[in-house]
């Protein structure tokens, strides 16, 4: 492709919203262009990296057995009604209707089209097991769209679906794409980690997410150094400090005039957070049927209206709630905190909050507390809290549960070494969905006994534009982007320094013609413009080499020959170029290529 041809330009500056790096050099190397919040279009540079990106993942999902499909972005409602999930996901689903009125939605996944697809295609064990695939345009009306292309709107998404008779098979297909993603995101030149995460929206057994390692992630994870233990900290557990072992003491009533936080209970009382109960209100989307009615929580339908419910989280002083926690032991579609108004309705007081004798509220107690002795918690009187709160003598709860977050410095729940924190951007995730679709929507087959079973499916997603943006995070410098040869829109950058009427243009014009007969991609800079501005330009785009054509070398008959990622130049004969960049090319390749490896697959 020559320059002078190549739709889209180089920008000097980046705009001023532009606040990542990755953002920064994709609107200015002429990548990407942004239409409205979290909607972008990808220029033709893009559009070759992502095409490279994508060859990468179908040559990984082919590996392990996939067949790739293309589904519909379009669905009908009915579908995501049958699952319950229409119900379920709130205002970042696109939902419109057609001219017939009838409810329809912008697929944000495709689990409920995969699992219609099965029930009109499985019908015997002998069709199973399978496993499909798609890279297909998704919606997700995220309300805060950000960092470019780390956080959109609309995106697009390798996802695939296994399909099995058993547990034990999706087992051998999460294993197969656990390995199949680490080799995928280390042949576009990304050191990403496997952490264990929430099932969330979709449901299921287990699930991982697949993490790149930059301050300007969102998600926070806990690490251990020692065994390898990784974790969204959503889900990340600890070992929980043990407790003094305390014969329950009579309580007391006390008075505490303007004591509303732990640490100002604790240095008034002067005893150890650890002591102190943490009233923490919140309101919880819950289907009706679970509203104070926890046993039969497992049990409702999915599609059963939803109504809010006043959840009193009780922790220990010391820690805080981590709210995933809290929304999965009450099975709540959402969480908000309680106004003053819902929390005095209950029978409690802000500031002085305690489980004894609240009415209509959903109690949930952190395992720690339950375990603990002797706490101070509130009066929910003002100004006054309760010495010698104990769990089971003093107030029952609907559950117990572990909804404490984890914090660096805790203990590792493997080996009880420290934790540490990092900040991470999610390029993938993998879900062990089970029979969650398959049940609801009748997708069975008959098994060797003649027996009707649900299928049992996996789901696995790539965002394929968030990739490319954490490749550009990942890989850049001072001057521009350096693309890993494995995903650069092109191999080479072919420059000519001089007028058109040159010996050094017509020489790069030959060569230019050489390279494209060899099979090399190649971007030649054929505009009439500065050494400088050619060179800035090259630095911008980031192509693993670069060949300059110039007077200063035809002199010897050679050209100079560059890496993006070194700063050694050198001088090859003309009469070499072709398979000197063939091999470079090569070694570049063969860089990426030692870096994928075999990981063992952690369930945690």
């Amino acid at each position: 492709m020559r320059m002078t041809q190549l739709f889209g330009q180089t920008l000097r500056d980046a705009p001023a919203e532009a606040q990542v790096v990755s953002h920064q050099l994709l609107l200015r190397a002429g990548f990407i262009r942004q239409l409205a919040a979290g909607i972008f279009s990808y220029l033709p540079l893009a559009r070759r990296a992502m095409t490279k990106i994508e060859n990468i993942i179908r040559e990984e999902m082919n590996a392990i057995g996939g067949q790739e499909i293309t589904m519909p972005v379009v669905n009908p409602a009915d579908i995501w009604k049958e699952t319950g999930r229409w119900y379920q996901i709130g205002s970042e689903m696109g939902r419109f209707k057609d001219k017939s009125d009838r409810d329809m939605v912008l697929a944000m996944t495709h689990e409920e089209v995969v699992a219609d697809l099965v029930r009109q295609e499985i019908r015997s064990y002998s069709q199973l097991p399978r496993l499909i695939y798609h890279i297909q345009t998704k919606w997700r009306d995220d309300p805060r769209p950000r960092a470019g292309l780390i956080r959109v709107r609309e995106f697009t998404m390798k996802d695939s679906y296994s399909l099995d008779i058993d547990a034990e098979g999706l087992d051998k297909q999460y294993r197969a794409h656990y390995q199949a993603y680490f080799n995928i995101f280390r042949r576009c030149g990304l050191d990403a980690i496997a952490v264990g995460s929430d099932t969330g929206m979709m449901g299921g057994t287990l699930a991982h997410e697949y993490m790149v390692l930059t301050p300007i992630g969102e998600d926070t994870l806990m690490l251990c150094d020692r065994c390898g233990y990784a974790a969204n900290r959503q889900v990340a557990c600890f070992q929980k400090p043990p407790v003094a072992d305390e014969a329950p003491s009579p309580i007391e009533k006390i008075a505490t005039p303007d004591v509303t936080t732990i640490a100002d209970l604790a240095a008034f009382l002067d005893i150890p957070a650890a002591k102190t109960a943490k009233a923490v209100f919140m309101m919880a989307e819950l289907t009706e049927s679970r509203i104070m009615n926890h046993e039969s929580r497992n049990t409702d339908h999915p599609t059963t209206p939803t109504s809010e419910q006043f959840v009193f989280a009780v922790i220990r002083g010391d820690m805080e709630v981590n709210e995933t926690k809290l929304a999965n032991a009450v099975k709540a579609k959402a969480l908000r905190p309680a106004t003053e108004a819902e929390i005095r309705a209950i029978g409690a007081e802000p500031g002085y909050g305690s489980p004894l004798g609240v009415r209509d509220a959903l109690v949930v107690v952190d395992d720690a507390v339950a375990a603990s002795p002797n706490l101070v918690a509130g009066a929910n009187e003002a100004g006054y809290h309760l010495r010698n709160v104990n769990y089971g003598r003093d107030y029952q709860t609907d559950i117990v549960a572990d909804i404490a977050a984890a914090q660096e410095g805790d203990a590792c729940p493997a080996c009880g070494d420290a934790l540490r924190a990092e900040r991470g951007v999610e390029v993938g995730n993998i879900f062990k969905l089970g029979t969650r679709y398959t049940e609801a929507m009748g997708a069975r087959f008959l098994d060797q006994d003649g027996e009707l079973k649900p299928v049992v499916m996996g789901s696995y997603g790539i965002g394929v534009g968030r990739l490319l943006a954490c490749v550009a995070e990942m890989h850049n410098d001072d001057y521009g982007l350096i693309w890993p040869i494995t995903v650069a829109p092109y191999s080479v950058h072919l420059l000519t320094l001089g007028p058109a009427d040159s010996e050094a243009t017509a020489v790069a014009e030959q060569l230019y013609a050489e390279l494209q007969a060899a099979g090399i991609d190649v971007l030649f800079d054929d505009r009439d413009r500065s050494p400088g501005v050619k060179f800035n330009d090259a630095d911008l785009i980031g192509l693993p080499l670069r060949v300059t054509v110039a007077a200063r070398g035809l002199k010897q008959q050679s050209v100079e020959v560059k890496r993006r990622d070194q700063k050694e130049r050198e001088f090859i004969p003309l009469t070499d170029i072709i398979p000197a960049l063939k091999s470079r090319i090569t070694a570049l390749e063969a860089e990426i290529a030692e870096t994928v490896v075999e990981v063992p697959l952690r369930e945690t």
